[in-house]
């Protein structure tokens, strides 16, 4: 019975392909979903309004850019 496994070597570029979708879309889903929070916010939360609220959300968004796009070398 143990000897019909055989370790790696199923295919898993699915999977793989699967993965690195999900990741993609947490990843800048997350930041727009933070930027959108941030901008309704300041808008409406404070006597500030929409423009410095826009202004924060951008000023986020570009940090979050910044942050996350992807690294040379970082993949493995």
């Amino acid at each position: 019975m143990a000897s019909e496994y055989h370790r790696g070597e199923m295919d898993i570029s699915e999977q793989v392909a699967t993965y690195g979708v999900f990741m993609f879309l947490t990843k800048w889903g997350s930041l727009a979903i933070a930027a959108l929070l941030v901008l309704f916010t300041v808008w409406f939360c404070t006597p500030a309004g929409f423009i410095p609220g826009f202004i924060s959300a951008l000023v986020l968004t570009v940090i979050g850019i910044i942050a996350l796009r992807d690294k040379p070398g970082a993949g493995h």
